[in-house]
Formats: structure tokens, C-alpha cells, sequence
């Protein structure tokens, strides 16, 4: 346990990210009524396309929606491209749409276009927001508070995580998976677990780094373009996300002796197309290092990534909750500061 001389010490982004079990402990409590609830409308109504309105850090969150409301409940998921309602004033046919949004502030000026543009058609419209009294929530019918309490590093660590735990709570309910929903209950604990153990050492590794890719695949991805957002606002890094599948197009072409790789594997089946990838970057001379959810997980006695997330679509989080420290740690060693980050603001009021 950490003296509150050393928690005080800490940078926002550090605290905040260590936050992030209990802001989910809090979202399951409060939310278990509001969730079952909105799982009975969809499961006798069923949405003919869900479309996710987000951006930044909840737009990643919204990635994790889409693999998981397709491969779980089979329902298509698109994003929303919020000009086309905040520039271009376009109007909606939102029949049969079950509109996402997520948002911490839930007040940037798109978004809140966009939601409205599809309320008005007719959408029906369910908002993971951490902020209950923005507008965002007014103009949804299901609220679903993250509870992570306030945020003021400019970097957003538990409200993301807490976001991915909405999303795997709301369709563990609409489709009624036990074994992710018994996942859920232990995920708070299993994510203390890994706040405490260091996947690889970025600090050492992207020191001196100019560029690097973040691969994944599947349930990993989303935590993949989050790895690559944090690093880019946090550690000035030119830092780009893909799938596993699709580096292997164009961008592999400049992956070469000493190129800096993070890699995401899960335990499931597109964690071997991962591993494949890892292995070939690796052969080139490329600096690899990969989180591999199947094999030992550090030396706290947790076993595998997979066995302590109990749930192969819930390893992102434990991903993404190991891997803040080691990012706040790496904008330290690169002389930045992780909670202030040059020319950005908590709330980006996106037109």
C-alpha cells in the first residue's frame, strides 16, 4: 500500500488511472436495474443496426462496442460520422437504430448534434456518460452513469475503462451471457491485479523512440488505438494503431531493424493472428513487444492475462489498466508533462 505522500506525488493521470477498479465497482452497483431494464427493450425490440457517436478516447471505447455487439448479439454497429449532423446538418432515418453515444463530458457541440439529429428521427438513444448533468444525458432515454468520478488529467484513464465495462455490462445483459456477466463481477479485483505489473518496460524501450505501431486484433483493438492516442497526447509520440490484419498492407512496408511494435494478444482466436504478425516484425529486426494474454503474467502469482479476466473480451481492460502507468512513466522520462498535454483540453468542443 502506497503512503499518501506517495499517492500525493502522483501525477492526475496516474491517480486517476489507479481509480479505475472502483469507478467500475461503482458503474456495476449502480447501474444493474437501469441495464436489465434496457436488455428487456432491446432483447422484445430488437435494434436493426446500432450506431456509436463518440470521440477521442470514447471513440476506442466505441471500437470495443462494435466487436462485441457484432460478435455477441450479431446486431451491425457503425459510427457515426458526427459532421454529417454538426457541418453539414443532414437529417436521419433512424428507424430501428439504437443510437450509442459515449462521452465523458457529454457537452462537446458534434456529438450532442448528432445524438439530437437521430433522436429526432427516431432513434433510440442510450448514453454512457460521466458527467450526469451534461446535455448528453437529457437527450438520451437510457443513462447509464460511469461513476468514475471527476477527471481532471486531460488524459481520460478510468473513464475509458469504465466505458469498456458499460459496453461488456450492457450486452452481457441483452444477451444474456452468464459467463461474461460472471466475469464482470470480478473484473474490479482482477484489474487491481494488473494495475500492479508491468506487461514490458516502455520507458526503456520508447525513450528515443519518433514513431511505433500498436497492433491488435479482435477485442484487443480498441485498447490498441487507446495505447496509440495516449502515447501521441501524452509521450509526443507518433504513435499509429492497426489491426493485425491490416498492417500487413501498406504499412508494413517501413516496419525494419529497430522499428518499435506494442502488441496486444488475446487468448481468443484472433490473438494468433497477432502472435503470427509478432513474430514476423520480430524476424525483421523490429522491436517488439508483446502483451500476450496466454502466457505468464508477471511475478504477482496471477497466472495468465486470460485466467485472471476470467472472459477473453474482458483482457483489454487488464491491458489497458497495466499499461497506464507504463505511459505516464514514459511522458516523465520524455520530459512532458502526462496531465497537461500541449495544445489540448479536458472538454474539445468539436464543431
Amino acid at each position: 500500500m502506497q503512503s499518501d505522500a506517495a499517492v500525493s506525488s502522483l501525477s492526475l493521470m496516474a491517480r486517476e488511472a489507479a481509480e479505475a477498479p472502483q469507478a467500475v465497482r461503482a458503474f456495476m452497483a449502480a447501474n444493474r436495474e437501469a441495464l436489465a431494464d434496457l436488455a428487456r427493450d432491446l432483447r422484445a425490440d430488437p435494434p436493426s443496426v446500432v450506431v456509436t457517436c463518440a470521440r477521442g478516447s470514447s471513440d476506442n471505447a466505441a471500437t470495443y462496442a462494435k466487436y462485441l455487439i457484432e460478435t455477441m448479439a450479431g446486431v451491425p454497429v457503425s459510427s457515426s460520422a458526427l459532421s454529417v449532423s454538426s457541418v453539414f446538418g443532414a437529417e436521419m432515418q433512424s428507424s430501428g437504430v439504437l443510437v450509442l453515444a459515449i462521452s465523458q463530458s457529454g457537452r462537446s457541440p458534434d456529438l450532442l448534434a448528432a445524438v439530437e439529429a437521430h433522436r429526432r428521427a427516431g432513434a433510440r438513444i442510450v448514453a454512457l456518460v460521466n458527467d450526469e448533468s451534461a446535455p448528453l444525458a437529457d437527450l438520451a432515454h437510457w443513462v447509464l452513469p460511469l461513476h468514475a468520478g471527476p477527471e481532471k488529467s486531460v488524459a481520460a484513464t478510468k473513464s475509458y475503462i469504465a466505458s469498456l465495462a458499460g459496453v461488456a455490462a450492457l450486452v452481457a445483459h441483452w444477451t444474456g451471457d452468464a459467463d461474461l456477466g460472471q466475469a464482470l463481477d470480478s473484473l474490479p479485483d482482477a484489474m487491481e491485479t494488473a494495475a500492479k505489473t508491468a506487461p514490458f518496460d516502455l520507458v526503456e524501450q520508447l525513450a528515443d523512440a519518433a514513431n511505433l505501431f500498436v497492433i491488435a486484433r479482435g477485442y484487443g483493438f480498441a485498447v490498441a488505438q487507446e495505447a496509440a492516442l495516449k502515447l501521441k497526447e501524452t509521450c509526443a509520440l507518433h504513435a499509429e494503431a492497426y489491426s493485425a490484419a491490416e498492417v500487413r498492407h501498406g504499412p508494413m512496408t517501413i516496419i525494419d531493424g529497430g522499428f518499435p511494435i506494442v502488441a496486444f494478444a488475446t487468448s481468443d482466436a484472433s490473438g494468433e493472428s497477432v502472435r503470427e504478425a509478432a513474430r514476423e516484425f520480430a524476424g525483421r529486426g523490429a522491436q517488439v513487444a508483446l502483451f500476450d494474454a496466454a502466457e505468464p503474467f508477471g511475478a504477482v502469482g496471477a497466472g495468465t492475462l486470460a485466467a485472471l479476466a476470467g472472459h477473453a473480451a474482458l483482457e483489454p481492460l487488464l491491458m489497458i489498466q497495466a499499461l497506464y502507468p507504463q505511459v505516464n512513466a514514459l511522458s516523465l522520462a520524455r520530459g512532458l508533462d502526462p496531465d497537461r498535454p500541449a495544445h489540448l483540453r479536458k472538454v474539445t468542443e468539436t464543431l
